[in-house]
């Protein structure tokens, strides 16, 4: 395997499936099958998940909320996803650990480095809940700092787009999709991969970042054996 510890990085809104808010149950139950192929052939997985089907500070904020109440409801938001895809990871007789950047013991771990990698080293799947523990910095900011931190080879952002285009692909039919693009690159072409806080800090750290389509059954598995899928930032 080419990769030995990835953090994979699921937006909020993926678990929606085709519904406009909360958490859709089939598709849970489908990245939790995913996500066990993976640990199945011994790959180290820890995932950082996103609260944006719940809540969204920005959007709070934008509304007339304070921003750093909206900031901490969303992570909040993010704890309640980590919870459902714990339950549907040991529904499928995976292994879980949850850890929260803020302290609430009665259903999860304080996040503390040498226990995640611990966990990691022992097959679990460790689930990294909260952000940051910080407002004003988003989940992508969060999974690039967890990613560093557990010593993961990649960032595999898991979306409903098949990688990277020069502009949107479901607003143009033209876009056209990068293969591979350097970090360089990227910011010189105004792309769009992740918040520039956690992309400059995927940059400096040489963390290279695979996008790719989470929602077709196979992707996840074929990208962690090393296969092409989607784009590859690096």
């Amino acid at each position: 395997m080419p990769y030995k510890r990835i953090l994979l990085k699921l937006s909020g809104e993926a678990l929606m499936g085709d519904r406009s808010h909360g958490i859709d149950p089939e598709r849970l139950a489908s990245y939790a099958n995913e996500i066990k192929n993976v640990v199945e052939q011994g790959v180290e997985v820890a995932i950082v998940i996103g609260g944006g089907n719940i809540f969204r500070g920005v959007a709070g904020a934008s509304n007339g909320m304070d921003r750093v109440q909206g900031d901490y409801m969303g992570m909040l938001a993010t704890i309640i996803n980590g919870l459902a895809l714990q339950s549907a990871l040991e529904d499928a007789d995976v292994q879980t650990r949850l850890q929260t950047a803020l302290k609430i013991e009665a259903i999860a771990e304080p996040y503390i480095k040498r226990r995640a990698v611990r966990h990691l080293e022992k097959g679990r799947v460790v689930i990294f809940g909260a952000g940051t523990g910080n407002p004003f910095f988003t989940t992508d900011s969060a999974a690039v700092l967890r990613a560093i931190e557990v010593d993961a080879d990649v960032i595999l952002k898991g979306t409903r787009v098949d990688g990277i285009y020069d502009t949107d692909p479901e607003k143009n039919k033209d876009a056209v999709k990068f293969e591979s693009i350097s970090f360089k690159d990227v910011l010189q072409k105004g792309l769009k991969v992740m918040d520039s806080t956690a992309f400059t800090l995927s940059k400096e750290n040489d963390l290279p970042i695979v996008v790719f389509d989470m929602n077709t059954p196979g992707n996840l598995e074929q990208v962690v054996a090393g296969k092409h899928i989607g784009t590859t930032v690096n």
